[in-house]
Parts: C-alpha cells; sequence; structure tokens
C-alpha cells in the first residue's frame, strides 16, 4: 500500500509506503488527512491506515529540471506522435542534429517509426509540416507526476493543481 504525502502547503511531495507515512504520523511529524480504511493491528494499537498525510512542518524544495530522456519524453507527450497524432515511440529532433540541432526540449518531439523515417534529416518546412503545439522545457509539477504514475481517486482533490490552490487559501 502506498500513501501520498503532502507538505505543510498541501503541495504534494511524493508517495511512500503506508510503513513510512505510519512512523510519520506516529512520531507526530505528520497527521492523517484522509483514512485509507483498511485496519492496521499491533499489540496495543488499532488504527486505520493512512492514504494520504500532511506534514506538521513545511518542508523547503529545491526545484529541479526534468531531464531529457526517452522515457520522459514519451511519459510528457503520452506516446503520441507530434506530427500525425497517432501512437509513437521515437524520439524525433525537429532541427535534425546533422543541420546543428540540439539535443534539449526545445527540440526534441515524439513521433511514429513512419513520420520520424520521412521526415529523416529534413526540416519541417522543407516538407510543409507544423507542430501543433509550441515546444518548451516542461515544468516540474509533482502533483502532475503523482496523478500520472499512480491512479488513486482518492488522492485526485490534493493532486489537482486548482484544488490545491484552494486548499492553500482555506488553510
Amino acid at each position: 500500500m502506498k500513501t501520498l504525502v503532502l507538505n505543510a502547503s498541501y503541495e504534494p511531495l511524493g508517495v511512500v509506503s503506508t510503513r513510512r507515512a505510519i512512523l510519520l504520523v506516529l512520531s507526530g511529524k505528520a497527521s492523517t488527512v484522509a483514512a485509507s480504511g483498511a485496519l492496521l493491528h499491533s499489540r496495543s494499537v488499532v488504527m486505520d491506515a493512512p492514504s494520504v498525510v500532511l506534514l506538521n512542518q513545511y518542508i523547503k524544495v529545491p526545484r529541479r529540471r526534468i531531464p531529457l530522456t526517452r522515457k520522459s519524453a514519451l511519459e510528457r507527450y503520452g506516446h503520441v506522435c507530434a506530427y500525425c497524432g497517432k501512437y509513437g515511440d521515437t524520439l524525433d529532433h525537429v532541427v535534425p542534429r546533422a543541420r546543428g540541432g540540439t539535443h534539449s526540449w526545445d527540440n526534441v518531439v515524439v513521433a511514429c517509426f513512419r513520420c520520424n523515417n520521412h521526415k529523416s534529416d529534413s526540416l519541417l518546412a522543407e516538407l510543409g509540416w507544423k507542430l501543433p503545439f509550441e515546444l518548451r522545457e516542461p515544468d516540474l509539477d509533482m502533483a502532475s507526476l503523482i496523478s500520472l504514475r499512480w491512479n488513486e481517486p482518492q488522492w485526485d482533490e490534493y493532486t489537482t493543481p486548482w484544488r490545491r490552490h484552494q486548499l492553500q487559501l482555506a488553510g
């Protein structure tokens, strides 16, 4: 079982094992916000297993950049070809590296095998193609990453950005 950990500002920090979450609650470092419904028994205590815990003290989290890897690009673009909209599983440099293009977020898209081979070392203008979106480095949003990796309906109200903002204003 997994537990969502929220910073004191209700910002999602990550996902930990339920055992780790219980240790945080029992040591007074966090409080349970939502229970999973599963009962945990020890020799002297019976408690609900936490599904979401809130840290009692704010933790400053340094903002990092997302490295450009095949896996991160495929996750970001949802395995959708930038050129035809079908399933894509290869990376394509919009400005080919052979023509001075860089391996960076503002030059890499996901493409299907067919489009990638057809484009080859050509520029988009030479083929008459256009991208349906603007290329830019993705924002590191922990809430989005958590909702992509774990499909937990109980966590939706904490990982949805507008809901998280409302909770911050209310709290």
